[in-house]
């Protein structure tokens, strides 16, 4: 504990504990405190994962990175066996008896680490074609197997931009940056006519025009009428009519940021932000001191997955982005998301045990 990364650890906790406040609120019209015990009882068990990562040395294992790619490949195969289950349409959890796990949610981390390995090894020859060429294939893989065994598409998105932030951290040139950007606009009419399904379309749509379809709207409409009610200072803890009368859907999961905004206002969703962004810029202070380009790029992409997860969630409650099913980190309800942030935040915390003494770095 005196070595640890005690910044990063009372952070975690901060906002795993204003998290628990807010799903007390948004679950308290449903007669039960079991999501608050489920919640706790997955802190408790996110420390222990904290203690657990931030000893391991991956650096060690890294060399092997390609056989734990195949790991995480396989693992996400698990969603095509009958033990995998639907959740609002996505078959993107897997049963366990009682319990239930994500495995693109635990794939993130190990995702993370492979490509943090791969990219560390060419580092010197990066911008090369026939160098990223296998770093695209190494992306694509991962993220065409979630789309096909799980149809997540937000899932997907959150590994490409964890790739996406990695490489720009590694030193990759500005203009495979924007011959990315310029591929990317083109593929829009492609995407749009043969890719994408037509509840995916629509999704987009009603940020426009909420009356294309006032059904595939709901959740974005109530979200905003939420946080607009709250204006600076919210309806007070308890006291939101959106979220005590279940009127905010998924109020405890993707749109525990909207109940923040309804009862604690401006001033509560500030606080949600800030606690955030210093999490996440404690993140890049122990990513510029790690010792190594691969301690470096894994809590790069750390920090890449909580700023992205963070940037996404927030703006679809605003009604800027479509809803893609993304929780908030920390905050929202869920033992598999909340285990694999404090995992993470563990990883970068042993990266800052490990650093090399200032003087050692001069």
């Amino acid at each position: 504990i005196r070595h640890t990364d005690l910044y990063l650890l009372i952070l975690a906790l901060a906002c795993s504990g204003y998290g628990v406040a807010l799903i007390y609120s948004a679950t308290r019209a449903y007669g039960t405190n079991k999501y608050i015990y489920m919640q706790l009882a997955a802190i408790a068990i996110g420390v222990v994962a904290f203690v657990i990562m931030s000893l391991l040395d991956l650096e060690t294992i890294a060399p092997v990175w390609k056989w734990v790619f195949l790991l995480n490949f396989g693992f996400q195969c698990v969603l095509f066996t009958p033990i995998a289950r639907d959740v609002g349409g996505n078959r993107s959890w897997i049963s366990l008896g009682p319990l239930s796990l994500q495995p693109a949610e635990i794939g993130k981390l190990l995702f993370i680490f492979t490509f943090a390995a791969h990219l560390s090894s060419v580092r010197d020859r990066l911008n090369h074609w026939k160098t990223l060429l296998p770093l695209a294939l190494h992306l694509f893989a991962m993220m065409g197997v979630i789309i096909v065994s799980s149809r997540d598409m937000g899932m997907s998105l959150s590994y490409f931009a964890i790739c996406v932030i990695m490489l720009f951290a590694a030193g990759l040139s500005l203009k495979w940056f924007a011959g990315g950007a310029v591929l990317g606009i083109a593929s829009i009419p492609f995407l749009w006519n043969f890719v994408l399904k037509n509840y995916q379309i629509t999704r987009i749509l009603v940020l426009f025009d909420p009356s294309i379809d006032p059904e595939k709207a709901w959740q974005t409409t109530q979200s905003k009428i939420a946080i607009g009610a709250g204006q600076m200072y919210g309806e007070g803890f308890l006291q939101g009519n959106q979220t005590q009368y279940n009127m905010l859907p998924a109020k405890h999961t993707d749109f525990i940021f909207s109940v923040a905004g309804e009862e604690l206002g401006f001033i509560g969703s500030c606080a949600i932000v800030g606690l955030l962004a210093l999490l996440i810029l404690r993140l890049f202070y122990v990513t510029f001191k790690a010792n190594s380009s691969f301690s470096s790029l894994l809590v790069m992409g750390i920090a890449g997955m909580i700023f992205f997860q963070t940037f996404e969630n927030i703006f679809m409650c605003l009604g800027l982005l479509p809803v893609m099913g993304l929780t908030l980190p920390f905050f929202s309800y869920g033992g598999t998301s909340v285990i694999t942030m404090f995992a993470a935040v563990g990883i970068a915390a042993g990266v800052r045990m490990r650093e090399k003494p200032s003087w050692l770095q001069r």
